[in-house]
């Protein structure tokens, strides 16, 4: 993966293992200090593997019922800053979905506003966001945070739209075959192919995605711009 950050090169299983270990002997009783420990490691980063150890640091066992509101701004920091699929991805799809869990009404307010938010990795983070939910997928709430961005350019606005989509059908084919049916005219060719590749063909609305030129943002992805603070 291309990155403006370096990387030591050490692979993802290494790492996490080195990760568990010094994480077992690191305290973590209070959420404050957590959070400390956590947006240290991240901010003091000099290497892409250093912020992956602060994102294995929010998903060590003993921090589950810090998942609350409270680190919301954290979570935040770290998107916005982050600003790639490898970082924000990892805390939509696990860390938003615990907070959801916790506090359901109130995190549902913040992912609809984020679903309109000017940053496209909020966006993102709100329609992923119950990725790993399948039956209890709240269906009228991922549609909302889909609606802002389906006529949207961005590859990974698209890519995340299929995504979510393609996850929700392993559970309801059907109910994705109609509603990318319904909003065809909208969907881009790159969030029909993704969200239908867990229909069968059989389904009557699921005919497949015309195929389209490729255009550049639909492409490979590019590559991620300089960090930003969160604002």
């Amino acid at each position: 993966m291309k990155s403006e950050m370096p990387f030591h090169g050490v692979p993802s299983p290494l790492m996490r293992g080195i990760c568990k270990r010094v994480f077992a002997e690191h305290e973590i009783s209070r959420a404050g200090m957590w959070m400390n420990d956590v947006l240290s490691l991240w901010r003091g980063a000099r290497f892409r593997e250093e912020r992956y150890a602060a994102i294995e640091l929010t998903s060590e066992r003993r921090a589950r019922p810090f998942h609350t509101m409270d680190a919301l701004p954290m979570f935040e920091e770290m998107i916005v800053d982050g600003a790639w699929w490898d970082f924000v991805d990892a805390i939509a799809t696990h860390h938003f979905s615990a907070i959801l869990v916790n506090e359901p009404a109130k995190m549902r307010r913040v992912m609809l506003a984020w679903s309109r938010d000017e940053d496209m990795w909020k966006r993102r983070s709100s329609i992923l966001c119950q990725l790993p939910f399948k039956a209890k997928t709240d269906l009228e709430m991922l549609y909302a945070c889909i609606e802002p961005s389906i006529g949207r350019s961005e590859f990974f606005l698209r890519k995340a739209i299929g995504w979510a989509l393609r996850e929700y059908a392993k559970t309801d084919a059907r109910e994705v075959a109609r509603y990318v049916e319904a909003n065809r005219a909208r969907l881009s060719p790159l969030s029909m192919r993704e969200a239908l590749k867990n229909v069968p063909t059989s389904l009557p609305t699921s005919s497949p995605a015309p195929e389209a030129p490729r255009r550049s943002d639909e492409g490979d992805p590019p590559s991620p711009p300089r960090a930003r603070r969160a604002r």
